[in-house]
């Protein structure tokens, strides 16, 4: 068995952590061992002393060395928001808006700020996002950035506090209390409506319950969608314009992940291979495995 290791990587600029591969000798089990010397009868018998069969432990190759090289936890500095971020919350003011950055650029704090912006001055807000697991997630977050008694948390498992000023919870779930407020002649309680991985309105089975929270969500009701994997953010937004009458900006944060993917493969005799090579093509040594099992299959 094969298995994949992806390693995010948190790169100190002072002075980098190297990590190592190290594992306790096996041993094999506790058979009992005779001395070929000796009889084996009952009475010539002789236990011998057992003795570890130690595997040794294979040293770094350069690929590896450079796959874990920066590992480790980087000097702590004051932070400071990028422009993206300072834009995409003063747009925020006055339109609906659209955030594509890579994963690990700070989406998040951009809907953080805005939102400890309202709570102060007494408005409400709702956090949208596709997986339960990230929603748990996103509620604890926010819980130990506002108090408990500012957030609530809605999933299909999940009702906590649902009066909060902050609500977080699945786009379903929101997408469901925009259609019972159409039939109670209700609105929704809330000044801006955050939909995390906007890119979902393209997914075949669930991307309507996006297009359709979007489209019933009031125009008095600023949006603020996020994703890093929107390739035609400007047609999204244009799209959006038409269906709500309220202009959409674009912010587009950094081409790169600030925090860089690794990724490796654990072979079953503990030795740990870059999935790629130096020029971006699979391992040499990965693909000849792969072609050995498949003729074995």
């Amino acid at each position: 068995m094969i298995r994949i290791v992806t390693l995010q990587v948190l790169v100190s600029t002072s002075q980098a952590t190297v990590a190592t591969l190290e594992w306790t000798p096996l041993r094999r089990n506790n058979r009992k061992s005779w001395d070929k010397r000796k009889p084996r009868g009952r009475e010539g018998s002789e236990r011998s002393e057992r003795k570890p069969d130690v595997r040794p432990v294979p040293t770094q190759s350069r690929e590896v060395k450079r796959l874990l090289e920066g590992i480790g936890t980087p000097r702590s500095t004051p932070f400071k928001p990028d422009p993206f971020q300072l834009e995409a919350l003063a747009a925020l003011e006055y339109e609906d808006v659209l955030v594509t950055a890579p994963t690990g650029s700070g989406k998040t704090w951009i809907a953080r700020e805005e939102i400890r912006r309202l709570l102060e001055s007494g408005r409400r807000a709702w956090y949208t996002s596709p997986l339960k697991a990230l929603t748990n997630s996103k509620y604890q977050e926010f819980i130990d950035e506002f108090g408990a008694e500012r957030v609530g948390i809605l999933t299909g498992d999940r009702k906590e506090n649902s009066d909060a000023p902050l609500i977080v919870g699945t786009t379903e779930i929101y997408r469901n209390q925009l259609f019972d407020s159409l039939r109670g002649g209700t609105e929704v309680s809330a000044d801006l409506v955050v939909l995390d991985e906007a890119h979902y309105l393209a997914d075949e089975e669930r991307g309507h319950v996006w297009e359709e929270a979007i489209i019933l969500t009031p125009p008095r009701i600023r949006l603020l969608l996020l994703s890093a994997t929107i390739g035609n953010a400007h047609e999204f937004a244009l799209w959006l314009e038409e269906v709500r009458g309220v202009r959409c900006g674009v912010i587009t944060g950094p081409g790169r992940r600030p925090v860089p993917l690794r990724s490796a493969v654990l072979l079953p005799d503990k030795r740990l291979l870059p999935l790629l090579n130096e020029s971006g093509r699979l391992n040499t040594e990965i693909a000849q495995m792969i072609d050995r099992q498949r003729r074995e299959d």
